[in-house]
């Protein structure tokens, strides 16, 4: 903000009127961008605790089965969802869970739209358990991209999060993905390319709840 109002006061005496308005333009854009990038929307969440909601706004990239030892304990669905830059970068709980660990590992910054770099990029596990029937464990994975170079994560280790409570962000493009146990009673409500928005879009009901 600073820059714009001190640039062409500075500038105007050493180039010509287009190459300042044009400096104005660039910087208005890049102003614009911004207040985007950090804006936060209210979300009014889906009452239905059958539901978990995308934990990030975003496009769909894959849905895969995998193999999670080390929360999970099994095989895992795995949903990914690509945020570019023009995202918002709120990071939300997918359901009501209680947060039993919180693991940061250090990595590579490939491209977030790549479904390995999950496996590979700078990330931060939320391990969380539901707080309703089924007690499922599940994973919400921050992932840093190319350009996304910080993670945020502001909750901890025994704090409860109710369905889309905001819970941190990942800064620039980057990934976010939802680990949950492999059911029979769960079904997937979403396609890969689909648009979601966090706290808002359920990608998976359970058809019964119990544990």
């Amino acid at each position: 903000m600073a820059a714009m109002v001190v640039a062409p006061i500075v500038a105007r005496g050493y180039l010509p009127t287009w190459a300042v308005a044009t400096a104005e333009a660039v910087l208005g854009a890049v102003l614009i961008w911004s207040l985007s990038f950090f804006r936060d929307p209210e979300r009014l969440c889906p009452p239905d605790r059958n539901l978990l909601l995308a934990p990030a706004d975003g496009t769909v990239t894959n849905i895969d089965e995998v193999e999670e030892d080390n929360f999970i304990g099994g095989k895992a669905v795995r949903i990914g969802i690509f945020l570019s830059i023009f995202s918002t970068h709120i990071n939300r709980a997918p359901c009501n869970v209680k947060v039993a660990k919180i693991t940061y590992k250090k990595g590579k910054y490939k491209n977030a739209m790549n479904p390995q770099s999950g496996r590979v990029n700078e990330s931060n596990d939320l391990a969380l358990v539901r707080t309703d029937a089924p007690r499922d464990k599940l994973i919400v994975r921050q992932v840093s991209g190319s350009i996304a170079r910080r993670i945020v994560c502001a909750t901890g280790a025994g704090r409860k999060l109710a369905a889309g409570e905001k819970f941190g962000m990942i800064k620039f493009g980057s990934r976010t993905e939802l680990y949950l146990p492999v059911r029979k009673e769960v079904r997937c409500l979403v396609e890969i390319g689909d648009k979601v928005k966090a706290g808002l879009t359920a990608l998976v009901r359970y058809e019964q709840c119990q544990d």
